[in-house]
């Protein structure tokens, strides 16, 4: 009887050996410890041996096979994110306007004076990987509805390539199936197909595509962004979409001038331009960002009309505040170590559709940033060295009184 059973579980051994070295890509779909404990291949111990090894294959088998779901991962969406139909223009990257002292690292589609919620696609297959809850009921100022959540999903739609959407105010049944409550996350992992409804959106829904197999160049040191690791991944957004997707947001973009999709990575070695941190704060702003935009100077271009230039600071008269140059002069990209100290004036400007004054209701293509002449207040800046600079605001101040750094002035880097 032993010797029967050793007889049985050798053939069937070598049967599995065979077929396996016949048909290598013919692994079938169970686990290898599904394989490993299957009743023919134990059944005895004078076998363990080549168990091991049988075991060892499958898992060499399973890593070859891996890397080619990455293989080809760069790909295009046939679908726009929102209903476009319904959405009323397309802001670029690169907004600084409040706590965003750094420019941001997405768009904003907006729905003017809808009394409906407007559709959410997900614009290519994938999985739904992160669900957010970021607050309980607020009433939203445009539509006036109370919305009783508000999520931030990412689609992982390739092993590097995502969307992630934020504001979304309802989700679809089967993902608010799996969504937190109010104030929580959850890592989840559903499938979503091509220009499949996801949720909707009121007013304002944020995007933007992470590519991991993209790196911005214009972060001096991205490793001030590790607390939001996809911000030095954020590529040109329309060469993800194919046509007539990519027309129709370009057909809706308040931006005309290139690069349409909008810039956030400004720094140049050497030069003022881009974004300086808080020499003193560098201990605790790689892990939190919000600590890293309070902590920040920008000098950068208006995301709209980039021949404004916009000062970004996230410390001014004890808030974040933004302002624009007056007369643009001088450009931060052209100043260097060799310029010495340099005054800026400080003023408030406005969007103009023409001579009219835009107020953010429709869409206008050719807006203008204009500044106004009222100077509000004075920046002293002098680069010390290509990645340090001192720095020091006077708010209220006119040039006239402002000729030299005080006590208070603080030194930036990067």
């Amino acid at each position: 009887m032993r010797i029967m059973s050793y007889i049985l579980g050798l053939f069937v051994l070598l049967t599995v050996l065979i077929n396996g070295c016949n048909a290598e890509d013919a692994i079938p779909e169970e686990t290898v410890s599904e394989k490993a404990n299957s009743e023919e291949i134990i059944e005895t111990a004078e076998n363990e041996e080549k168990i091991e090894e049988k075991k060892t294959e499958i898992k060499a088998s399973d890593k070859r096979q891996k890397p080619a779901e990455c293989e080809g991962s760069k790909i295009s969406f046939d679908y726009p994110p929102v209903d476009l139909e319904r959405t009323t223009y397309f802001e670029p990257l690169g907004l600084m306007s409040g706590s965003h002292v750094t420019p941001v690292d997405h768009h904003y589609f907006k729905a003017m004076g809808n009394a409906e919620p407007v559709d959410v696609y997900s614009p290519a297959s994938g999985y739904v990987t992160s669900i957010q809850n970021m607050k309980g009921p607020w009433r939203d100022i445009d539509s006036g509805e109370m919305i009783e959540n508000d999520f931030r999903l990412v689609i992982e739609h390739t092993c590097t390539i995502s969307s992630i959407f934020i504001h979304t105010t309802t989700l679809s049944p089967k993902l608010a199936a799996v969504a937190p409550e109010p104030g929580s996350y959850s890592s989840v992992r559903v499938p979503v197909d091509a220009g499949e409804v996801i949720g909707t959106y009121y007013t304002n829904i944020d995007y933007n595509i992470v590519d991991t197999e993209f790196t911005l160049t214009g972060f001096i040191t991205p490793e001030y962004y590790v607390s939001e690791a996809w911000k030095t991944h954020i590529p040109n957004t329309y060469e993800y979409f194919n046509e007539p997707i990519k027309s129709k947001l370009k057909e809706i973009s308040l931006r005309t001038e290139e690069p349409i999709a909008g810039k956030i990575d400004y720094d140049v070695d050497g030069r003022l331009v881009g974004t300086w941190i808080k020499e003193n704060a560098l201990d605790k702003i790689r892990e939190d960002s919000r600590s890293r935009e309070l902590n920040s100077i920008s000098f950068a271009y208006d995301y709209i009309d980039p021949e404004n230039i916009v000062i970004s600071m996230g410390e001014y008269n004890g808030e974040p505040e933004q302002s624009s140059i007056k007369g643009n002069k001088p450009d931060p990209a052209e100043v260097s170590v060799e310029d010495g100290l340099v005054k800026y004036e400080l003023v408030s400007s406005g969007y103009f559709d023409g001579d009219k004054d835009w107020d953010w209701s429709y869409l206008a293509k050719g807006i203008k940033a204009k500044n106004y002449e009222n100077v509000n207040g004075i920046v002293l800046v002098q680069m010390l060295e290509d990645r340090k600079i001192k720095f020091e605001a006077f708010p209220g101040k006119t040039a006239s009184r402002v000729t030299k750094f005080t006590e208070n002035a603080e030194i930036y880097v990067r």
